[in-house]
Formats: structure tokens, C-alpha cells, sequence
């Protein structure tokens, strides 16, 4: 909408809350649909292997892993299926700040692994920005024991787009949408998951 000030038109600002609709409207449409399956055939797999799942994050992505945790461990469920293992590693407090106060933050993750993760694990690691040292640091302790790692960013994905095994980045700038893209994958794998004609079907895909 434009308006004239002074005998120059000016364009009148979009409303925010249809600026921030339309935006995640167009970033959910550009998801990376080869990635998202390519996820969800690693947890179907660590499910039937009874392997363990961690999911790790600082912030709202710290929250979006408990979130997930609590989908993929009951929501996802199935009378034919196994359940999933799935373990969120920001919910020990007590252990987060045990490590951030006696050696770094970016360690909290990290140990956590060292004591937990087996070969042939999965780890999920959300970061916005993809560049969190303590993500970072925890993939690389996930891969250094064999486990098989996801990650969930924002784009342009940050270091973790080039460090996990696979990457899903959101297509959006804005850290917002990005933690919105992240629940939605969360709760689209856990969906896939619990629907057994759609698990098998990207199973074959």
C-alpha cells in the first residue's frame, strides 16, 4: 500500500504478522523434502537396530530437542514397531552446569556423549545458526565414537551443514522461522513415524 508525503509516494510497511506468515509460508514450501526422508529412514533405522537417539541444542533449540525427545519417545508410538530410544541431553541441568562450570560450555553436550553414545547411535544436533561450539563439539565427539549424525539449521546451515551425515537447513535467515521449521520437522518425522504405510513408502524411496 502506498502514500503520498509531501508529493512523494512512499510504500506503506507490510503489516508484520502477514510479512511473518507469508515468509514462513515460503519457507516451509522450500524444506528439502530428499533430506527430510533421508531423516526419518535414520531414526526408522535406529528404532529397528534398538540403538539410542540424542538430541541436542542451546536456546529454543535446546527446547525443540526436549520437545522432540518427548515425540519421538511416546507420539511416534506403534503396537508393531519398536520404541524409539530417545534421550534429550539439555534436560540434565544438574550435568549441564557441572561441566560448563568446571571445564566449558562447550563441553556440556559433549561429555555427555563420551559417556552415552555407542557405535551406531544417532545423534540430532539443532543449531539457527549451525555455528553453536557446543553443537559442534558434540558432533564431532558423536562421530569420532561411530555414531551417525543429523542437523538441523537455518540457512545457509552454518559449519554443522558440513559436518553432520545429514543436514536439513531451513531455507530462512530469520532465527525464528528457522526454530519453527525445526518443530515442524520434529513433529512431521514423529507423524511419518506413527503412520506405517508412510514409513514404508520412504523406506523404498
Amino acid at each position: 500500500m502506498a502514500a503520498r508525503l509531501g508529493g512523494i509516494e512512499r510504500q506503506q510497511p507490510m503489516d508484520p504478522i502477514e510479512r511473518y506468515l507469508t515468509e514462513l509460508v515460503e519457507m516451509i514450501r522450500g524444506l528439502p523434502r530428499k533430506d527430510i526422508r533421508r531423516v526419518i529412514q535414520a531414526v526408522r533405522e535406529v528404532r529397528e537396530q534398538n540403538r539410542q537417539l540424542f538430541l541436542l541444542g542451546n536456546g529454543g533449540s535446546a527446547a525443540t530437542a526436549s520437545h522432540m525427545a518427548c515425540d519421538l519417545a511416546k507420539t511416534s508410538l506403534m503396537p508393531e514397531f519398536k520404541r524409539i530410544r530417545a534421550i534429550a541431553l539439555t534436560d540434565n541441568v544438574p550435568l549441564i552446569t557441572a561441566w560448563g562450570n568446571d571445564v566449558s560450555y562447550e563441553e556440556v553436550f559433549a561429555q555427555q556423549l563420551a559417556n552415552l553414545v555407542q557405535p551406531g547411535d544417532l545423534v540430532i544436533a539443532i543449531s539457527g545458526s549451525g555455528n553453536s561450539p557446543s553443537v559442534l563439539r558434540a558432533v564431532e565427539t558423536a562421530k569420532e565414537m561411530g555414531a551417525r549424525t543429523v542437523g538441523f539449521t537455518g540457512h545457509p546451515g552454518g559449519k554443522l551443514r558440513g559436518l553432520v551425515d545429514i543436514s536439513v537447513v531451513a531455507p530462512s535467515r530469520r532465527i525464528e522461522q528457522a526454530e519453527d521449521a525445526h518443530l515442524i520437522l520434529d513433529h512431521l518425522v514423529s507423524v511419518a513415524l506413527r503412520e506405517a504405510s508412510a514409513v514404508e513408502e520412504l523406506g523404498a524411496a
